[in-house]
């Protein structure tokens, strides 16, 4: 697809968004129009218009050869009519570049108007290697990468600051970076999250909101997945699932509730396992109307004397910024309760030593102080003299306190 036919394209995109939105604000009620959700009961908010291909609903491709028997003019004409614009293909694995992603297939793909994205995952072992394939993925035409890291890269800090490193030195700081990692950060205190979200890394967010597998509803697999993640600082693109024959009706619900949060559009897992009947519901105008009568909870998640993991590492780097003196360690004793309250008497706060809502705010102001896990020497904090371990933090060994999808179960 050529320059010209893209940004038409996308100006068209981004004039039936704003149409549909201003439908949308006509027909309701002033009052509900103008909620945010912070206090109200209707949460109402008008999608957000971008040149992304993470602004278009999408489909993930595992094997090409399983989706549409491999034809691109199928896939290109199974996803225009049931309002697919963005595919997602597996690229690579590790170290190894798969040869199903290539420039003929990104070239087929974007002549049938998609955008395609690639997804490599990775595991930490190799990550010069892994960064290498994702910027191969980059130079066959991908419009976006998605770092598909899970379980593998848990506890290895050094392995994601060399390669995030790495990528970006050779697919260049502003190229549409994303991390498809697990939903609820809470549950894996060493995995690093703020290495793949932190400076120079990932600019977008897509957790695996796999409701049915993990057990939960809709409703509580947002709120939980938001709670957390919304620290990171990135647009939030929720992936649902259509495998495990979820049903219409929870597709079309998994659409509205994105619709609520924020208006950003889902992807979904996967399209070899997507029935025609999930097709349809996936298309369905319907999908479109934001959720009402519920409340999103805008609080921030606590921390305080005895917390751990990676959350800790994130405000230990976020009080660095502001020039306290603490150890980035993930554990919160007495130097960073100590840091917290002196943070907190620089801003006019209740100086109460725990990081809360209100002091997560004032925090999140900062670009937190960016780590060297991976340089291989000892590392401190802007103002402390305490030298500490520069490959991970202490908190890096601490176990997943559990799994949001069971043994088993794996997508």
């Amino acid at each position: 697809m050529s320059p010209t036919q893209t940004q038409s394209r996308r100006r068209s995109l981004a004039l039936l968004l704003l149409l549909a939105a201003l439908a949308a604000l006509a027909q309701l009620p002033a009052s509900a129009a103008a909620s945010t959700g912070g206090a109200g009961g209707e949460l109402e908010e008008a999608p957000v218009i971008s040149n992304t291909p993470f602004d278009r609903q999408g489909m993930w491709i595992w094997y090409v050869s399983k989706s549409e028997g491999g034809s691109s003019a199928a896939i290109a004409a199974r996803a225009k009519a049931n309002d697919i614009g963005t595919v997602y293909v597996k690229s690579g694995d590790g170290g190894t570049l798969w040869s199903q992603f290539n420039k003929s297939l990104v070239s087929q793909l974007h002549a049938g108007g998609l955008d395609v994205c690639a997804w490599q995952f990775v595991y930490g072992d190799h990550p010069a290697a892994e960064a290498r394939v994702g910027a191969s993925s980059v130079a066959r035409g991908a419009d976006c990468l998605v770092i598909d890291a899970e379980g593998d890269y848990e506890g290895k800090y050094a392995s994601a600051d060399r390669y995030i490193r790495s990528l970006r030195a050779r697919i260049g700081a502003t190229f549409p970076l994303s991390l498809a990692g697990f939903p609820y950060v809470d549950y894996h205190p060493s995995f690093p999250y703020s290495v793949f979200f932190g400076p120079g890394g990932a600019t977008y967010n897509q957790p695996q909101m796999y409701w049915k597998t993990i057990g939960t509803s809709i409703h509580a697999v947002y709120e939980h997945t938001y709670l957390y993640n919304r620290l990171w600082g990135h647009p939030i693109y929720p992936i649902g699932q259509t495998y495990e024959a979820p049903g219409n009706g929870p597709l079309k619900q998994f659409r509205r509730f994105a619709a609520s949060y924020g208006g950003l559009p889902p992807s979904w897992w996967d399209w070899q396992e997507t029935s025609g009947q999930e097709w349809g519901a996936l298309g369905a105008a319907g999908a479109l109307r934001p959720v009402t009568g519920f409340r999103q909870d805008l609080t921030q998640p606590l921390l305080k004397r005895g917390s751990k993991g990676d959350i800790v590492v994130w405000a230990q780097e976020h009080l660095v910024a502001a020039g306290e003196e603490v150890a980035v360690n993930g554990l919160y004793g007495k130097q960073t309760i100590a840091a917290v309250k002196a943070f907190q008497e620089g801003r006019g706060l209740p100086a109460d030593g725990q990081v809360g809502t209100t002091t997560w705010e004032a925090l999140l102001q900062l670009v937190p102080y960016r780590m060297n896990w991976a340089a291989g020497t000892t590392q401190t904090g802007a103002a402390s003299s305490r030298a500490q371990p520069a490959r991970r933090p202490l908190s890096a060994s601490l176990p997943a306190k559990a799994n949001e999808i069971p043994p088993g179960r794996t997508p």
